[in-house]
């Protein structure tokens, strides 16, 4: 009996041996679980090198090689386990430009009119090797994945040249995932040749990151490359046109008044210092200087060709888009133009959008059941994918992030736009309104950048905007998607800035105030491209053009006691530039109109202002 007992205690200790040496990743719920074999950092396994790319872009005559590091559970080695691979990319890992006086563009100056040189900036590289980063890994490694970063060109030990937007920046993680897969080589030196293999990984890549970070999972969809599964944007820019100009306007991103895409090559060119003076003449003070057009604020080839919208056909990852509405830096467009594409293509989608400001991830389990799902296979619910589940999760305004409630898409499928007409009550105000009206005249602005959005907002009169209300709500109205003005009106000089903004008053500026407060959204044009984005010409000054524009998406409930003004104003002092104050604009009220979708549409909005 005793000999048995033995023989029994003996084979539990080795399956207990046994099991801890086959650690491997396990599922719950739909999601990666942490395996505690994979959680002691000191047992993790961190190398870098350099993936070779099929591009040149620092003009040394040789392909240029990203710097790339990977951090994996020891049991890659040991045991032979392939993982998949969770990656990101970024510029600025390796350090940007200090704050320098002169290196935004001086908005103060008249439309039309060349802008004031810069002064850029040098940026000191930081970091050491092999560790290029360590985001993404605690959360990542323990799960199951391998996590890989890699600097992009011209930034860190990277080689190539930064271009914001450029083709380099789309085939660098192509590259990077094609050596995932056995399709380009590795190497242990920037100029080496003893290669590097993963033999460790599965071949299935998962990308995701916040801003600049979040555009390149989205650059590298757009080539199609094999093996990028899934990615998760986070606050991407989509287009650097949209990025910088609004429907031909000079518009900075908020909070960044006077940055285009040369100050933004100057903050991320951390590279290589004997190659920074080939790449600032080929790149910053050729390609980039003579396509952004300062002058006319139009949509060209060179913003055609940092727009991801025009090169997502080869795309296959499953898409889950994340965003805040209240983002006024990379505003909410950039993730809903491409989620609407993505979704049109026919491919996985899922967007989640929360009220807050820029960043901001989706709640961790839907990221783990995203990449579970795509990376692992593991089937977790047709909720997970969003096609036969909801696409669209949206932070209600008094919620957590981590509290989103669900709907069946984005914008809310049972919005519809409703139009509102101006009616005159003064010379500067007046109502919104369902109903037809005529002959409503005109009513004028002057110009005048001293006075904010914000302050236009909370007078009670002002010569410098129009501003008209809706009736009180009496319960809460559910506004989602794209509201889109449409405006007749003349200009007393051959430029001029156009600023909208949609309101929510009275204005609260209490100490309790929240972000889902005032401000419903915004938008800007510029009226010599009444046409269209790409042709511009000067006004006559008194004569009518009519234009017509959207919007940045929102979805906000509008509570109860509330009104929605619409705000007509000209420059925007803190997006715009900045001419000298006194340009009158006359709008045509009977030619202007808002549509604004309402959850309910027509019938919604007039039982909130008659219960």
């Amino acid at each position: 009996m005793k000999q048995y007992i033995l023989l029994f205690a003996v084979f539990l200790l080795t399956f207990s041996f046994t099991a801890q040496e086959k650690a491997e990743p396990w599922f719950k719920d739909g999601e990666a679980q942490i395996v505690p074999a994979f959680e002691n950092s000191n047992d993790w396994i961190r190398t870098d090198l350099w993936v070779e790319t099929t591009f040149d872009t620092d003009g040394d005559g040789k392909p240029d090689r990203m710097h790339v590091d990977v951090t994996r559970p020891k049991q890659t080695e040991t045991d032979g386990l392939k993982l998949p691979v969770i990656y990101e990319s970024s510029p600025y890992f390796a350090g940007v430009a200090p704050e320098t006086e002169g290196a935004f563009y001086d908005v103060y100056q008249e439309l039309g009119e060349e802008s004031k040189e810069i002064v850029h900036p040098s940026v000191t590289r930081r970091g050491e090797r092999p560790i290029i980063s360590n985001t993404q890994i605690k959360t990542w490694v323990p799960r199951g994945y391998i996590v890989v970063h890699s600097s992009s060109p011209g930034t860190g030990l990277s080689q190539g040249s930064p271009t914001v937007g450029g083709d380099n920046e789309s085939l660098a993680p192509k590259a990077v995932i094609d050596w995932l897969n056995g399709r380009a080589k590795g190497y242990t030196s920037p100029d080496g040749n003893e290669e590097v293999k993963a033999y460790w990984a599965t071949g299935k890549v998962g990308m995701t990151g916040t801003s600049y970070n979040g555009t390149i999972p989205l650059a590298a969809a757009t080539t199609g490359v094999e093996g990028l599964e899934a990615i998760i944007p986070i606050a991407p820019n989509t287009s650097y046109y949209h990025y910088y100009r609004s429907n031909g306007l000079v518009r900075s991103p908020g909070g960044y008044l006077g940055e285009d895409v040369d100050v933004l090559y100057d903050f991320i060119h951390s590279g290589d210092e004997s190659k920074r003076a080939h790449n600032n003449k080929v790149y910053r003070d050729t390609e980039i200087a003579n396509g952004i057009d300062r002058k006319t604020g139009d949509y060209n080839e060179f913003w055609a060709g940092r727009d991801y919208l025009n090169d997502m056909k080869p795309m296959k990852a499953a898409l889950f888009m994340a965003h805040g509405f209240n983002d006024w830096n990379v505003m909410p467009e950039h993730s809903y133009r491409i989620y609407k594409a993505a979704e049109d293509m026919g491919l996985p989608v899922k967007i989640y959008y929360h009220q807050k400001g820029h960043g901001g991830p989706p709640p961790l389990a839907m990221m783990n059941k995203w990449f579970t799902k795509y990376l692992f296979g593991i089937e977790n619910g047709p909720e997970t994918s969003g096609e036969n589940g909801p696409k669209a999760w949206i932070v209600r305004e008094n919620d957590d992030n981590n509290n989103p409630t669900s709907y069946a898409n984005y914008p809310n499928p049972d919005a519809e736009m409703v139009t509102f007409k101006l009616k005159a009550n003064s010379e500067n105000e007046g109502m919104l309104t369902v109903e037809k009206i005529k002959k409503q005249g005109t009513l004028t602005l002057v110009d005048d950048y001293h006075f904010s959005g914000d302050s236009l907002a909370q007078l009670e009169n002002s010569i410098h905007r129009l501003l008209f209300v809706t009736p009180i709500l009496k319960e809460d109205l559910h506004l989602s998607g794209l509201s889109k003005l449409n405006i007749k009106l003349a200009s007393s000089k051959p430029a001029a800035n156009l600023s909208v903004w949609m309101v929510s008053l009275p204005w609260n500026k209490g100490k309790n105030t929240k972000i889902t407060d005032n401000i419903i959204t915004r938008g800007w044009a510029d009226p010599q491209n009444y046409k269209s984005i790409t042709e511009s010409e000067p006004l006559i000054p008194g004569k009518f053009y009519e234009m017509s524009f959207d919007l940045i998406p929102d979805d906000q409930i509008i509570p109860a006691g509330q009104q929605i003004g619409l705000m007509i104003f000209s420059s925007d002092n803190k997006f715009t530039l900045l001419p000298a104050p006194g340009t009158t604009l006359t709008i045509d009220l009977d030619g202007t109109s808002i549509e604004i979708p309402i959850v309910g549409g027509k019938e919604a909005f007039n039982k909130a202002i008659s219960k």
